[in-house]
This record gives structure tokens, C-alpha cells and sequence, in this order.
């Protein structure tokens, strides 16, 4: 019955906003991929929905929260939704909430930028190498697409590099047009960068000095541009088979 009244669509066609909130990455091959709208749910048989909730739940997909945890703010609306248990935010569920749902959402489970915490003379002594660090830091994109790669050249001072989805190639001529190999975290501009076993470029950052640097965690619309301890950035970036490789700003 659900499979009669949704509305199929290829992944490819969502927007990068709805790609990133609901993290439809790699989904398994085999997988039923398709859209319901909340009068398309709301139709269905209660065990449908709790049949559909509970798979969104068991693969992992984002914003299919617990009742308890939001019993509070919602009282008994989301109750009935399904199981009783799980729930999925719905636009009719949000009206007068939106400001704290969102915040809940960017900032549960993810580090938050501590540029407020860096000193006065940091920026200043980064400022030759990194003019556009301290304008970029704590700051949100306007949607998704603008990334990792972006947010150093545009702390390098690359106009507009952080408005963009930054590909690899463009990412990697810079870097051999604008560093050199080598170069030590706790000086300003190091960009960091780390390669997978391939050779291939998967995450950078670059460092402002005294312990800290700038980079953007994703490129979801969630994530702003942050700054981390050096600690905080190789944690944040360190995944199984990554390798990390230190280039030195060379301005010319």
C-alpha cells in the first residue's frame, strides 16, 4: 500500500539540502527509495506508518527522533504518529518551533567553533596568510555545497571559494600553485590535508596559529565554517585509512 501512493524518485534529483538533512549517502543497493509528503503518511494505516518509521530508524536515516525526547515541547501531537516510540518531523509539527528544533538539530553531536577562544594576537599574526580566516569563521553557508576544500583557499584569500561546491581538481592545482610540501601545526597556514589509501584528496584544514585551525566539516548546510584545536580538527577528520599530509602557504 505505501509502495502505491509514494512518490519515486532518483537520488540525483533531490536538493542538496534534503540530501544532506536526511544523510541519503550510499544508501544499499536493493534499498526502496522513495518520498512521502505528510497527507501521503498521514493516510496510511497506523501499522503501515509504524512499519515505515521503524525501517527509517533500523537504516539509520536522520530526524526520526524518540516521543520521549520531545514530549515536553510537542505534548501528545507526535504520539499517534506511529509506534508510539519514534516519530518524523513533519512541517505541521514545526509551527512555532522552528528556532529551537533548529538549534537542537546543528548543534547535537557536533563540536561547536570555538573562534571566540582564540586571541587577539593569533588573528593578527595569521592575517598576512590567512586574510579571510577570521571573516569566514563560525559563519553558515547559504545551503549546502560549500565545503572543506572552498574554505581554506577562501581563508587564503580566494574570492568566492567559499561559496561553492569546491571539486578535488581545482582544490589540488591550488594547492600545487599555493603551498609547498611540509610544515609544522603550530604556525599559521599549514593547510592539512588528508588523502585516502588511493591518493586522493578527502578532507583539509589549515591552521591560524598557537594550536588552532579553520576548516568546514562537511559540506551540509548544518556545518559551519568552524574553528578546532589542532586536537579537535584530527579528531573530527580521522577516519580509518586516511593519512595526513602538511603543506606550508607560500606566498609569493
Amino acid at each position: 500500500m505505501a509502495e502505491s501512493m509514494c512518490l519515486r524518485m532518483d537520488r540525483s534529483e533531490l536538493p542538496s539540502e534534503l540530501r544532506d538533512t536526511y544523510e541519503v549517502y550510499e544508501l544499499p543497493d536493493g534499498l526502496g527509495y522513495a518520498w512521502l509528503d505528510e497527507a501521503q503518511f498521514l493516510a496510511l494505516p497506523r501499522t503501515s506508518r509504524t512499519a515505515l518509521v521503524r525501517a527509517q530508524y533500523r537504516w539509520g536515516r536522520e530526524q526520526v527522533p524518540s516521543v520521549k525526547a520531545w514530549g515536553s515541547l510537542l505534548g501528545g501531537r507526535h504520539r499517534e504518529q506511529a509506534d508510539g516510540f519514534r516519530f518524523v518531523w513533519w512541517p505541521s509539527l514545526l509551527g512555532g518551533i522552528e528556532q529551537q528544533t533548529l538549534t537542537d538539530y546543528v548543534e547535537q553531536g557536533r563540536r561547536p567553533s570555538r573562534h571566540d577562544e582564540v586571541p587577539e594576537h593569533c588573528w593578527a599574526s595569521a592575517r598576512y596568510l590567512l586574510p579571510g580566516a577570521r571573516r569566514l569563521a563560525g559563519k553558515f553557508a547559504t545551503g549546502s555545497g560549500p565545503n572543506c576544500f572552498g574554505t581554506v583557499m577562501a581563508a587564503v584569500g580566494v574570492a568566492g571559494a567559499e561559496s561553492v561546491w569546491m571539486q578535488r581538481e581545482p582544490f589540488e592545482h591550488w594547492l600545487a600553485e599555493s603551498a609547498r610540501p611540509g610544515g609544522r601545526e603550530t604556525d599559521p597556514g599549514t593547510v592539512m590535508v588528508w588523502r585516502s589509501r588511493d591518493g586522493m584528496v578527502q578532507h583539509t584544514a589549515v591552521t591560524i596559529g598557537s594550536g588552532w585551525a579553520v576548516h568546514k566539516p562537511s559540506q551540509g548546510w548544518f556545518d559551519p565554517v568552524k574553528v578546532l584545536s589542532i586536537g579537535g580538527v584530527k579528531s573530527s577528520a580521522r577516519t580509518v585509512g586516511h593519512r595526513l599530509q602538511r603543506y606550508t602557504v607560500d606566498i609569493r
